[in-house]
């Protein structure tokens, strides 16, 4: 098991659930691989309780499962999950959209600007990570401008194998195309087109329905139905 990118070594069991978790997400860490409590503590240099503590918050996020007489393996990317999660994004980001348009907070789409320009870097860069989080920023600022901030905190825990995929479809897909949805749904937020902003935030979220399949048979030994 690879620990070499820890810079700051986590020390409580929500510190190393939170590191897992990340890469879990980012893929670092894939579908089936092994991981061992005491190659965990010792890497980090820290007991086996918190570490222990992780893996079974990791387990109830649906990241992790515990073989019996085996071992904790890094579980497969459940499909009906990710689809779960992306029809109840599409619910509440549809009318996030629709509230947003008709107040048209000023600053608020400034923000969701500066990121789409910051995801346009992250493409030209190549850099994978630096995009997701802009592209998450971006999201959660949706909510921000409907006075809703609490509804993304919801959603982000619903997520956690659709991020998975994500992962995956933004280094098999063109980013570009992801950015240029953010941008229709921008323009619409700014015309106070509540329609249009409802329409193009369901589009963007559709796409996924597209990718899953593809992802799915490139890569069928890191999913599960």
């Amino acid at each position: 098991m690879d620990i070499a990118r820890i810079t700051i070594a986590p020390s409580t069991s929500a510190q190393v659930h939170d590191w897992l978790r990340k890469r879990v997400q980012q893929g670092d860490l894939p579908p089936g691989m092994r991981i061992s409590e005491t190659e965990v503590a010792a890497a980090i240099g820290i007991s086996r309780q918190p570490v222990r503590e992780a893996f079974i918050r990791l387990a109830s996020d649906g990241l992790a499962e515990v073989r019996p007489q085996r071992g904790t393996y890094i579980s497969k990317i459940s499909v009906a999950a990710v689809l779960s999660a992306r029809f109840i994004r599409e619910a509440v980001e549809a009318d996030l959209a629709r509230a947003v348009a008709k107040t048209r907070p000023v600053a608020v789409l400034d923000r969701m600007a500066k990121e789409i320009a910051k995801q346009h870097k992250a493409d030209r860069d190549g850099n994978v990570e630096d995009f997701i989080e802009s592209d998450d920023r971006f999201h959660k600022l949706l909510a921000l401008g409907a006075g809703q901030e609490a509804v993304w905190a919801d959603l982000d825990r619903l997520k956690a194998q659709m991020n998975r995929l994500r992962h995956l479809s933004m280094r098999a897909f063109d980013r570009s195309f992801t950015i240029g949805q953010h941008q229709q749904i921008l323009d619409a937020l700014r015309g106070g087109d509540a329609d249009a902003a409802e329409s193009a935030m369901r589009a963007h979220l559709r796409q996924m329905l597209t990718e899953v399949p593809q992802i799915a048979a490139a890569q069928p030994d890191y999913f599960t139905a």
